[in-house]
């Protein structure tokens, strides 16, 4: 569905990527670690092209979309959550998730993938007529990513959804993500949280210093560099 090949990208002249080779097969959920300053976030915003690509190509479903304009990049079928639960603050909910649909251009597709989110998000159809400030950390996180879906995306990319977040609110946010990648929608995710990243993960890629230290499965928590990075130990 997606392939990064000798991706160098950063900002404002700065090289943060050197050279990435990465992949996402359509219905997997890929997982991104590494420790802070790694590129992690940096991947996601070259994937959306919310920052310089100096070269490298990004193909998605046999596409080249590298450098491509973020508006048709949504058209293309890939949507962005990103960190820190960025959300219209003085916009009711209703306002938000509208926002989120400003690419579609028929009212009737608006109207029904407004009813589908409402259907995935009960508590938001409660509060449509809130103001998103309102909203617990956890819920408006829930509504950054009813967002994103009411684009119908393919591909949903994560900047650390678990960033500042309960427990409690955590758990509920990657339980909606595993249920959003069983209908079908193929997911990226960036999480510090590596156990809960790893847990939810088909694959797992691990950045250091702006390049692929290490690929697997559920298996790379056990690997002493990943270990010491995370566990502060072998």
């Amino acid at each position: 569905m997606l392939s990064i090949k000798s991706l160098h990208s950063g900002y404002n002249g700065n090289e943060i990527l050197h050279g990435i080779d990465f992949s996402v097969k359509p219905g997997e959920i890929v997982a991104i670690i590494g420790p802070n300053g790694s590129g992690k976030s940096t991947l996601l915003k070259s994937i959306f092209n919310l920052c310089e690509i100096h070269s490298g190509k990004i193909m998605f479903k046999d596409k080249d979309i590298t450098k491509l304009p973020t508006h048709d990049l949504i058209e293309e079928g890939i949507s962005f959550v990103p960190q820190g639960r960025q959300v219209f603050s003085d916009l009711s909910v209703q306002e938000n998730l509208e926002m989120g649909a400003y690419t579609i251009s028929d009212k009737e597709v608006v109207k029904r993938n407004l009813a589908d989110v409402y259907k995935k998000f009960p508590f938001l159809k409660e509060k449509q007529n809130d103001f998103a400030f309102s909203l617990s950390g956890g819920q408006q996180q829930m509504l950054a990513i009813a967002r994103a879906l009411i684009q119908d995306p393919e591909l949903i990319l994560f900047d650390e959804p678990s960033l500042g977040l309960s427990p409690k609110a955590m758990k509920e946010v990657f339980d909606k993500i595993l249920q959003i990648n069983k209908e079908g929608i193929s997911v990226i995710i960036v999480e510090q949280n590596a156990k809960a990243a790893v847990q939810i993960a088909n694959r797992t890629y691990v950045l250091e210093q702006g390049k692929i230290a290490l690929t697997g499965g559920k298996e790379i928590l056990k690997d002493a560099r990943v270990k010491r990075v995370y566990f502060g130990g072998e």
